[in-house]
């Protein structure tokens, strides 16, 4: 079974926009669980325009699957998450005013970066994920600075995948092969949803995790919250390719 980890940053965006706790996030990270989810992921900015360090802080001690921060390698990143030890960091190369993460990192550029931080996060037993494109090179270098997953970026994917989803699929396909064999863990996030994400994970059944936020969130103010996380674990689900519509 790959593992589903629900992103909640949406929910939090909802709330900030009336201000107040409705909806709770904590409370909504809890129900992800008892739904089904094996992962809450969050993805504070530094504007904090959904997720807050505080929510962050709260989220520590509720969640009883695995907790997954996302983000930038900034200072005060960083800080937090060597305060809070979530079980998985994964790091991105988001500009500050990023609307959302749009590219993995180059891995060969910033190598001497994240080396340093895969093991400063190592020394304090956290799992780091570094969020790559589809790329040789930067799985290679990945696999270098010693970090334990990558989290394939997946827009290109969902992008072309209503085209030609076997042209889609296949570089992800060869990404995630190159870093099974160079001894990586592998994730796989964004954009990702209820109508490609079952003939992904049927083509890369090996994959740790995947990380989804908006399109599930989008997909619970329809289905509700409780079902909608029943049927993305079902894409997740081990099927053959002949179960693939």
């Amino acid at each position: 079974m790959i593992n589903l980890s629900v992103n909640i940053n949406k929910v939090a965006t909802v709330r900030n926009s009336r201000g107040g706790n409705t909806p709770d996030v904590l409370k909504v990270a809890q129900d992800c669980e008892r739904f089904g989810a094996q992962g809450i992921t969050v993805h504070p900015r530094p504007d904090g325009r959904h997720i807050r360090y505080d929510d962050v802080y709260g989220l520590k001690p509720l969640v009883r699957t695995e907790l997954n921060i996302e983000g930038y390698p900034g200072e005060p990143f960083i800080d937090l998450v060597l305060k809070v030890r979530p079980n998985q960091v994964t790091l991105v190369p988001d500009a500050p005013d990023a609307i959302t993460s749009s590219a993995g990192w180059k891995t060969k550029t910033h190598f001497d970066m994240l080396s340093e931080l895969v093991d400063t996060f190592r020394e304090k037993c956290i799992r780091t994920s570094l969020f790559v494109d589809a790329c040789g090179e930067d799985i290679e270098w990945a696999a270098r600075t010693g970090a334990d997953r990558v989290e394939l970026y997946t827009g290109p994917y969902a992008g072309q995948y209503a085209h030609d989803r076997d042209a889609a699929i296949a570089p992800f396909v060869r990404a995630a092969t190159q870093a099974r064999q160079l001894g990586m863990g592998v994730n796989a996030g964004h954009d990702l949803s209820l109508e490609n994400l079952a003939f992904f994970a049927s083509k890369i059944n090996w994959l740790e995790e995947v990380s989804i936020g908006h399109a599930l969130i989008c997909d619970a103010l329809y289905f509700g919250l409780e079902k909608t996380v029943s049927l993305y674990r079902a894409c997740l689900m081990d099927m053959n390719e002949s179960n693939i519509k």
